[in-house]
């Protein structure tokens, strides 16, 4: 049996059990506003555990979403908080996992807190990929914590899981299933957009189909445009595709957004879709379709199923509307415009291009590669070199 089927079985038996245990690394603002969207649920059937290091944040954070939650009538989940972890032990992790046995475990953790890494570098670079080291760092040890754990939960990545999740895979260490953030954020955006195209108001019934990288989840979202890549995209209403020009439709997806941690709204709901689909998708016996980045260790975004409507639960790619190579193709055309030539063999490989941005802007060299092994010490470089200079300056 392959370890995702493994996987969907224990989380089944869970499901149906009603007794589900989610854990959240990190109460940040992700975190936090996650937590709060699954005790919406008001699903007694949920545990929710909460690991962090401090305990006064984290506990206040948690009782004013409880009470929060409580007031709106709200509050059946459980919330358990796990305080003084360090998420550079992978053996504390290892025993919190073992402790807990989660069914799913999310990660919302962050090397260096409180800042967008895009802040820095989309005015100087036009790129996010320099940031993968540090965006790797920690994920890293949580994934070797669970190989120790012999964990089984499904694990989700919230930060440029792109690039992230390949990295862990072509090393040859375990990494996670699914990530979240921009593909996520996107789809919704286009969405809004083909119905204004169309002249509909129920714009959930539009259905949409896309295979892309950050960088274009991105440039999409803040300039409405492609910087001249044509998109795999496909958009459906009632099961008819609609013949809507591309450049019509990105022109719409710029809409205002804050760019203080309010925006975390959307990461934590993109965390929250992939449970709900996963979770409701195998209560309900149903086919469902949601969007990962970095899905299965592969470069990029793409669209996922969940097949539980047989006995036996099943999750894999779509392919039913973009082959398999086209998808890839796309992926990584898209992640080049974001400074990430290639990961491969467990090397991350730069653009030339970001390389040499880099060291106009900035005054730093970076290596072309960085392998698994010098992922610390380049995280380190990055934060030194570059990010407290930045907020200094």
């Amino acid at each position: 049996m392959k370890e995702s089927e493994i996987k969907l079985k224990a989380l089944k038996e869970h499901v149906e059990e009603k007794n589900i245990t989610i854990m959240i690394m990190g109460l940040g603002s992700v975190g936090t506003y996650l937590l709060d969207y699954l005790l919406s649920r008001n699903d007694e059937g949920i545990r929710v555990v909460v690991v962090g290091r401090s305990a006064d944040k984290m506990e206040s954070n948690v009782n004013i979403i409880r009470i929060g939650a409580l007031i709106r009538g709200l509050n059946k989940s459980s919330v358990v908080i796990e305080p003084g972890v360090d998420f550079n032990n992978t053996q504390q992790m290892a025993e919190v996992f073992g402790k807990y046995q989660p069914d799913i475990i999310v990660n919302s953790s962050r090397v260096y807190s409180g800042l967008k890494y895009g802040s820095i570098s989309w005015s100087n670079l036009r790129a996010y990929g320099i940031w993968t080291p540090l965006s790797v760092k920690y994920i890293k040890n949580m994934m070797e914590a669970y190989g120790m754990a012999e964990s089984k939960a499904i694990v989700m990545n919230t930060s440029y899981s792109d690039a992230v999740i390949p990295w862990l895979k072509t090393a040859g260490k375990n990494y996670p299933d699914f990530g979240s953030g921009n593909l996520n954020h996107l789809i919704p955006r286009i969405k809004y957009a083909a119905a204004e195209l169309m002249g509909i108001k129920d714009f959930w019934n539009v259905d949409v189909v896309l295979a892309t990288a950050h960088f274009h989840d991105v440039v999409i979202s803040k300039e409405g445009h492609t910087e001249g890549m044509e998109q795999l995209l496909k958009v459906f209403y009632q099961g008819k595709e609609a013949e809507l020009s591309q450049k019509d439709i990105f022109e719409k997806c710029k809409i205002a957004m804050p760019v203080d941690g309010k925006r975390n709204i959307m990461n934590a709901s993109s965390n929250y879709e992939i449970i709900k689909d996963i979770i409701d998708g195998i209560r309900e016996k149903e086919v469902r379709r949601f969007f990962s980045p970095g899905a299965f260790g592969e470069i990029g975004g793409y669209p996922v199923i969940l097949d539980a409507s047989k006995d036996c639960v099943d999750m894999r790619i779509d392919t039913s509307v973009f082959s398999m190579e086209a998808m890839r193709n796309a992926n990584r055309q898209s992640i080049a415009f974001d400074g990430i030539e290639n990961v491969a063999d467990g090397r991350l490989v730069y653009t030339d291009q970001l390389l040499q941005k880099v060291k106009d802007r900035f005054g730093v060299t970076l290596p072309k590669e960085v392998a698994f092994e010098e992922i610390d010490p380049v995280a380190e470089l990055l934060i030194e070199k570059i990010i407290k200079p930045a907020i200094e300056a």
